[in-house]
């Protein structure tokens, strides 16, 4: 089988580094280029300072069409403006990892139609796309705590949750909130209740079960730490504990990145890796649910990977048997 040729457009910020990494060793890819328009002509290594021995690629302000696939790794708003300025060729898949088509109502452009990429959620249809919406990446941890319940029609009340997510999750530009000595040694809310994720979360729910309108209580933290989300959740429950492990080991037999653990999970278990980790827990009438995911591959990077793996029909976890940084 002959390679795919992946072209990159953004790929001096985080994600589009995340996505250089994994690609730069994937076995069935081979790297056409990677657009900056800020960065063109310099070595790839000389931003992503990791990648030096590893490749010797540089950026370019061109857009060639001779490729099989096409990671878009730019801002929110971006990705559309991209597409409407540039024809791409029919016949190039097009994953998109900002928020710009990820809702029902946003989810085409150009005559392309968008399918929102949680392979736990959407495998099946992600396998004949042409154009994936990439989850974002609260949704992402978020979703895989309660897809097993709206699978059962067992989202019966309102969700509460707080999720707290590493810097990396703001993206590389800088701001008054992700300076180093803002970040370090501190812990804040933002966006209570209103976060931008919230839609996506509730439409994934809504497909799998239709009478859920209940809200979504979210209280999203910036975290002291680099990458890695943690979402804690509860939802009222009929369900024994045994019922509801047994629930979640069901919804995700088939599916090799996310697994349910007996045990309490922490981040350090999952950092540098494409794999979630879910945990269920019963007090009282209330089901507790922990979810775990790096925020830069599952909840980025190594999702848009694992939705190219399943669009070219490879292995799902090509390229994305990762380590874990665990000390």
């Amino acid at each position: 089988m002959n390679k795919i040729k992946a072209g990159i457009i953004g790929g001096a910020g985080y994600t589009g580094g995340e996505l250089l990494r994994i690609l730069v060793n994937h076995p069935q890819v081979e790297i056409a280029f990677v657009n900056s328009s800020s960065n063109a002509g310099n070595l790839i290594s000389d931003v992503h300072t990791d990648l030096l021995g590893d490749t010797d690629l540089r950026f370019t302000s061109e857009i060639p069409q001779n490729i099989d696939v096409l990671f878009l790794c730019v801002g929110h708003g971006d990705a559309k403006k991209f597409l409407e300025a540039n024809p791409i060729n029919e016949n190039i898949k097009i994953i998109d990892l900002s928020q710009d088509f990820r809702l029902n109502r946003q989810s085409s452009i150009n005559n392309r139609q968008f399918v929102y990429g949680l392979p736990e959620l959407n495998r099946d249809a992600i396998k004949t796309a042409k154009n994936i919406a990439n989850p974002g990446c609260f949704a992402t941890c978020i979703q895989l705590g309660l897809l097993p319940l709206a699978a059962k029609g067992l989202l019966n009340g309102e969700v509460h949750l707080n999720a707290t997510t590493g810097s990396t999750g703001a993206g590389q530009s800088l701001s008054a909130t992700s300076h180093f000595s803002w970040r370090n040694n501190n812990l804040s809310v933002y966006k209570a209740f209103e976060h931008q994720h919230l839609n996506e979360i509730g439409e994934s729910l809504v497909q799998l079960q239709p009478s859920f309108t209940e809200a979504i209580n979210f209280v999203p933290q910036r975290g002291d730490f680099t990458r890695g989300i943690l979402a804690a959740m509860y939802v009222e429950s009929d369900l024994t504990l045994e019922e509801a492990q047994q629930l979640f080991d069901d919804y995700y037999s088939s599916h090799p990145f996310t697994h349910v653990s007996k045990k309490n999970i922490d981040l350090k278990q999952i950092v540098n890796t494409n794999k979630a980790l879910v945990h269920v827990e019963k007090h009282g009438n209330k089901l507790f649910i922990i979810s775990i995911i790096d925020n830069l591959l599952k909840g980025a990077s190594g999702q848009a990977v694992q939705n190219m793996n399943l669009m070219f029909g490879l292995e799902e976890t090509a390229g994305l048997k990762l380590k874990a940084a665990n000390f």
